[in-house]
């Protein structure tokens, strides 16, 4: 496991542990896949709810409060598989 990929796990888990409903992947471009899940976050790549896609300097804004996830959406910046309302509710999650 990268750095980059530890780093993001570490932060992730105690926002997602016990919070987050259902399932969500964050795909960190050139970085790697993040599952999302009641028990926490960890490295995986399995069905999933909901699908954000970005690069790592975009969820690292998001998670820091600079960058708004909507309009990271609206912009090109972070792609979403998925239901767009669940996309959202992680995204409330990430930037708590």
């Amino acid at each position: 496991m990268n750095t980059v990929v530890a780093e993001f796990i570490e932060h992730l888990t105690p926002k997602v542990k016990d919070t987050i409903v259902g399932t969500a992947k964050l795909v960190i471009k050139d970085e790697g896949t993040l599952m999302l899940d009641a028990t926490g976050a960890r490295v995986g790549d399995e069905d999933v709810d909901v699908t954000l896609i970005s690069s790592e300097a975009v969820f690292k804004a998001i998670l820091d409060g600079s960058q708004n996830p909507a309009m990271a959406f609206m912009t090109g910046k972070l792609k979403v598989d998925g239901s767009a309302t669940r996309a959202l509710k992680v995204s409330e999650i990430l930037t708590s």
